[in-house]
């Protein structure tokens, strides 16, 4: 079965992952497409849910909340998101107020807890690693947010360089060393018909996957060391959710490549 799922044609709500389908025990993942003054109603009666604007404003309401002019970035490339985490049992509204295009990441969950909103203020930004794998990370749902499961954010790659680099994984619970995510990656690329590779691979049970991912593809990443190189010229962004019995982000670098954290800028 393949890791990489291009993205579907089509509006509305698009589910690109689901847990059925993949083998995951946590994540799901889907995209939400709306004209402007269109809306749409979601329903999260069993999982939590982080809502990612990609591009466009809208409007979220449901009970307890009513949040307008959401949204300050035209495209993943133009700015830090704006992002909601939901609860289990919510509900919510999405009104466009201009051609939107929202990611909806999900993960099961008690009832429970209050919606938050994050917006682009909130979002931590960090330079991680040096020379060609050097790369901007953004934080949009870490600790700060009272999830049970989910872990949200985004990578940016400059062209040609690597990300998730040294590779690195966290498929065993083995703290403090490592603890156990499952993880899925939704890529953009800037231009758009560029491309970038994805690497999946894990020495210890056989697998070994190459992909090359282009606008809108997803893939999932169940376990397994995971590099990510953006070919030269493109700029690579890549949204990431992790999800896992234990919300702490502790991966564990591949002992035969880790030697290169040694090297200077």
């Amino acid at each position: 079965m393949s890791l990489l799922h291009p993205l579907p044609a089509g509006s509305g709500f698009r589910p690109i992952i689901t847990r059925a389908q993949s083998g995951l025990a946590y994540l799901e993942f889907g995209l939400l497409g709306l004209a402007a003054g269109d809306r749409h109603q979601l329903q999260f009666p069993q999982v939590e849910a982080a809502l990612v604007i990609l591009g466009g404003r809208c409007h979220l309401s449901g009970p307890g909340f009513a949040w307008r002019d959401l949204g300050q970035r035209a495209d993943v490339f133009a700015g830090k998101a704006t992002a909601a985490y939901l609860p289990a049992g919510s509900q919510v509204t999405v009104e466009a107020a201009t051609a939107l295009e929202l990611a909806v990441c999900t993960a099961p969950a008690a009832p429970g807890g209050k919606p938050q909103l994050v917006t682009p203020e909130q979002v931590s930004s960090r330079t991680v690693g040096v020379r060609e794998w050097q790369r901007q990370v953004q934080d949009i749902i870490l600790t700060d947010v009272p999830a049970q499961c989910l872990l949200v954010g985004e990578t940016f790659n400059q062209p040609g360089c690597w990300s998730s680099y040294p590779p690195h994984k966290h498929d065993v619970d083995n703290p403090p060393a490592e603890v156990k995510l499952e993880e899925v990656y939704h890529f953009r690329l800037n231009p758009e018909q560029g491309f970038g590779v994805q690497r999946i691979y894990s020495p210890e049970t056989g697998l070994e996957e190459c992909y090359a991912v282009r606008q809108g593809d997803t893939v999932v990443i169940p376990r397994g060391y995971h590099p990510v190189a953006a070919a030269p010229g493109y700029a690579l962004y890549y949204l990431w959710m992790l999800a896992g019995d234990n919300r702490v982000m502790k991966p564990n670098d591949d002992p035969q490549h880790a030697w290169v954290k040694t090297l200077e800028r």
